[in-house]
C-alpha cells in the first residue's frame, strides 16, 4: 500500500460508531462501581487496557477512578510495558497493585514443569490468590470477543463460582443489557467492557483521543528467529535454538504478554493512524499472529478459561 492511499482510507473510515462502544463500555463500568463492592481493574500497560482506562477517566473523572488497578506479573514482560504501566498509573493518581507470580513459586502454589516454561498459564493461580487476598468480587478486563474463539463466548460479566473457574453452560443472559449481577459468597464476575470492540476500533480509537501506548506497539528495529512461522523476539528467555539465523527486522507488536510466549509481526506502521490503515488488511487475528502459547486448540484454551485464566 503507497503513502498516498493511506490517508485516501482513512479519509473513507468513519469513527461514529466509536461514540456508540464508548458509550457502553462507560455504563459498563459505572455500572461496576455502582453494583459491587470490591472491583478492580486488569491494567497490564497493554493497548486495551490504556483504552479501558481511558474510559474511565471519561466516566469517573481524572484521579477519581473508584477502583484500584491491578497487575498480575509473570516477571517475564516486557520492560517496556511494565515502565509505561507504571508511569500510566502515577500520571492518574491511581492506586496499582502489582502480584507476582514469581511469589506464587515460592509459596509453592506454582511449579513448573522446568524453567524454561511459560509463566503466563500460570498467571491465574497468581489472579485466584490476588482475589481472595483482596476479596474482589468484580475484575474489569480488556478481553475482546475478536480475539480468540473461546473469548467469544464470554457474556460482558462472566460469572466464576467460588473456585475462580468459568462455566461456560452456566452464563447467564444478557438482554437489553440487562445483566444478573447476584452473586452467592466466595464467587465474582470477570467483567468485560470493551466485548463488542474489535482491533480496528480499538486503533480508530487510539488515534481518535491520542492515546499514549507503549513504544514496542509502533515499528521499531528488533532481532528476532524465524520459528514456525512466527517471529520469535532475541531475548536471554528466547535464545536462538539449532543454529537459528538471527535477523534484524522493522516489527511492531500487536499484542503484547509475557516475552517467552508473545512475538511481533513486521510493520513499518510509526504511528496509530498507520496502524489502523495496516489493521485493514490482515486475515489473522492479533493473537493467532503473534502469541506462541494459542498454537493450540480452542478446547485447550476454554480449558484454561476454565481453570480461572483471563
Amino acid at each position: 500500500m503507497n503513502a498516498r492511499a493511506e490517508p485516501q482510507l482513512l479519509g473513507q473510515l468513519s469513527n461514529k460508531h466509536l461514540d456508540a462502544l464508548e458509550e457502553e463500555t462507560i455504563f459498563i463500568l459505572r455500572e461496576v462501581a455502582a453494583t459491587f463492592e470490591r472491583p478492580t481493574l486488569l491494567f497490564s500497560g497493554g493497548k486495551d487496557s490504556l483504552v479501558l482506562l481511558k474510559c474511565a477517566e471519561k466516566a469517573f473523572g481524572a484521579g477519581r477512578i473508584p477502583y484500584p488497578l491491578l497487575m498480575i506479573d509473570t516477571g517475564h514482560n516486557f520492560p517496556e510495558v511494565t515502565d509505561f504501566r507504571d508511569f500510566r498509573a502515577r500520571e492518574l493518581g491511581a492506586e496499582l497493585i502489582v502480584r507476582n507470580v514469581e511469589d506464587s513459586m515460592k509459596r509453592g502454589t506454582v511449579r513448573l514443569a522446568h524453567p524454561g516454561e511459560s509463566r503466563n498459564v500460570h498467571q491465574s493461580v497468581t489472579l485466584l490468590e490476588a482475589i481472595e487476598e483482596f476479596r474482589f468480587d468484580a475484575l474489569i478486563g480488556g478481553a475482546r470477543r475478536d480475539e480468540e474463539k473461546a473469548r467469544a463466548k464470554e457474556r460482558i460479566f462472566s460469572h466464576r463460582d467460588s473456585f475462580g473457574q468459568w462455566q461456560p453452560k452456566a452464563q447467564r443472559p444478557e438482554l437489553w443489557t440487562l445483566f444478573n449481577t447476584r452473586l452467592a459468597p466466595g464467587e465474582h464476575f470477570r467483567v468485560f467492557p470493551i466485548s463488542n470492540w474489535t482491533e480496528l476500533d480499538v486503533w480508530q480509537y487510539i488515534e481518535r483521543e491520542s492515546i499514549a501506548l507503549p513504544s514496542i506497539y509502533y515499528a521499531h528495529q528488533r532481532r528476532v528467529i524465524e520459528r514456525k512461522g512466527l517471529l520469535v523476539p532475541v531475548t536471554e528467555l528466547t535464545p536462538p535454538q539449532g543454529g537459528e539465523e538471527v535477523v534484524t527486522r522493522t516489527v511492531r507488536f500487536r499484542t503484547v504478554g509475557d516475552i517467552t510466549c508473545t512475538c511481533p509481526v513486521d510493520s513499518p506502521a510509526a504511528n496509530a493512524a498507520e496502524v489502523v490503515v495496516e489493521t485493514l488488511t490482515v486475515e489473522v487475528s492479533e493473537r493467532g499472529a503473534t502469541r506462541m502459547d494459542d498454537k493450540t486448540s480452542e478446547a485447550s484454551m476454554e480449558k484454561r478459561k476454565k481453570d480461572g485464566y483471563f
